[in-house]
């Protein structure tokens, strides 16, 4: 038995937080309330601090198969157990591509043989992510893979989309999309605007998301069809997905902490780091980015986690890589950008980042409950502390905000009832 004492608990269910012990046996949660007399073999003393569902990852890259000098699921998931996520659904974007159920299983057998938190497949629309030809969706479910995605490539062809949007719904699969025109992207490398042309660099005008934003609302509004947006990042975006709420159409979207933590500006010095896809936006955008947060309009939160090897990023600003390794400090940006700063609560924090997720997903967790598995984090709102990189457990260095100091840190991650991070140190 493991007990969580004297903790601020948000369960993901109640409006408010409230204080309270954990009593965790055989994986679950099995008593919640104040001072549980017990004989737990291990307590955690929590005292002064946050206890919250596991955090829950819509979108993230393992790289494995196939590019495991990047990442692997065994340094990935220790990196996501290290930034307290308890699930996450990787990206097809391997090689092979997840397209085809021996791929699913491959990547949920190894998820088991080295995996230190839950992975969830996500596989391919289209064969090879080529865009050309859909994959067999039903098989994909069949063997495990919870949504689809070409993330990494936009499906360019209308309909084909359409077609996938429709063979998805007669499945119940969501289909995740990654909106971007490549005939508007170029070859641009930054978002297109003020600082581009001080860079010198060539940019991607935000029409490139947009245009395909509104493509794919019209498309999922057509056809009655759930539709979920990756990677917001702009304020046109935000705008297009609250006008298609409104109307009633079955839209979700995601952003990721680097478009509500920093802008284009960061680009000045031309640190590959903070090359990613969509490109970093304007001060504008991340404002919109914050309201659509805190309005509704952004169910969650995801990281996006796209770790590269250095050699990726240690080139010219247009030879690079495009990516950011999010998984360590995603809950401390979201906390030191969105919740110190009131633009979210606890509570609303927890819905964008653990219990939103696995709703949209429709997977277990995001909640603490009696009777349900224990994916549990305990966080340290005080702890101040400077971002290293070289202390990520994740093979990829590359993130923009080594050197910056954050808010609020994950000190303990147990999983399924077993810890798997304890005071800061992954120990599986």
């Amino acid at each position: 038995m493991l007990c969580v004492k004297n903790g601020m608990v948000v369960d993901g269910i109640s409006a408010v937080p409230y204080k309270a012990d954990i009593l965790i046996d055989k994986g679950k949660v099995i008593d919640i309330g104040n001072g549980i007399e017990n004989t737990a073999d291990e307590v955690i003393d929590a005292t002064g601090k946050w206890v919250l569902p596991g955090l829950v990852d819509a979108h993230c890259h393992l790289r494995e198969p196939g590019f495991e000098y990047k990442e692997d699921i065994s340094s990935g998931t220790r990196s996501a157990a290290a930034g307290g996520f308890t699930s996450v659904a990787c990206m097809p974007n391997t090689n092979p591509v997840i397209d085809s159920a021996a791929m699913v299983n491959y990547i949920k057998s190894m998820a088991t043989a080295k995996g230190v938190v839950k992975v969830y497949p996500i596989a391919a629309v289209t064969k090879g992510q080529k865009g050309e030809e859909l994959t067999e969706m039903g098989e994909l479910k069949e063997a495990g893979a919870i949504a689809l995605s070409d993330d990494g490539r936009p499906i360019m062809n209308s309909q084909l989309m359409r077609l996938a949007l429709q063979y998805a719904k007669g499945l119940s699969m969501l289909i995740i999309s990654h909106c971007e025109d490549l005939s508007l992207v170029g070859d641009g490398v930054m978002n297109e605007g003020y600082m581009s042309t001080v860079l010198g660099l060539k940019g991607i005008t935000r029409a490139a998301e947009e245009v395909m934003v509104a493509r794919d609302i019209i498309l999922a509004e057509t056809l009655d069809a759930p539709i979920h947006i990756a990677h917001v990042s702009t304020r046109g975006s935000v705008e297009l997905i609250r006008q298609a709420k409104r109307r009633g159409v079955k839209v979700t979207c995601e952003t990721a902490p680097h478009y509500f933590s920093a802008t284009d500006a960061w680009v000045d010095g031309y640190d590959a780091n903070t090359k990613v896809n969509p490109p970093l936006r304007t001060d504008d955008d991340v404002e919109a980015i914050k309201q659509g947060l805190k309005d509704g309009t952004i169910d969650i939160i995801a990281t996006d986690h796209a770790p590269h090897h250095r050699d990726d990023k240690e080139v010219e600003y247009s030879l690079a890589a495009s990516g950011i390794s999010g998984f360590e400090t995603a809950f401390s940006l979201a906390y030191t950008n969105l919740v110190a700063t009131g633009i979210l609560s606890m509570v609303e924090l927890v819905q964008k980042m653990s219990k939103g997720p696995a709703d949209i997903l429709n997977i277990d967790g995001g909640t603490i409950q009696v009777g349900n598995p224990a994916d549990i984090i305990v966080v340290d709102l005080d702890r101040e502390y400077t971002v290293d990189v070289s202390k990520f457990y994740s093979k990829g260095k590359n993130s923009p905000f080594h050197g910056h100091t954050l808010k609020g840190k994950v000190i303990h991650t147990i999983v399924d009832g077993r810890i798997v991070m304890k005071d800061e140190r992954v120990i599986v």
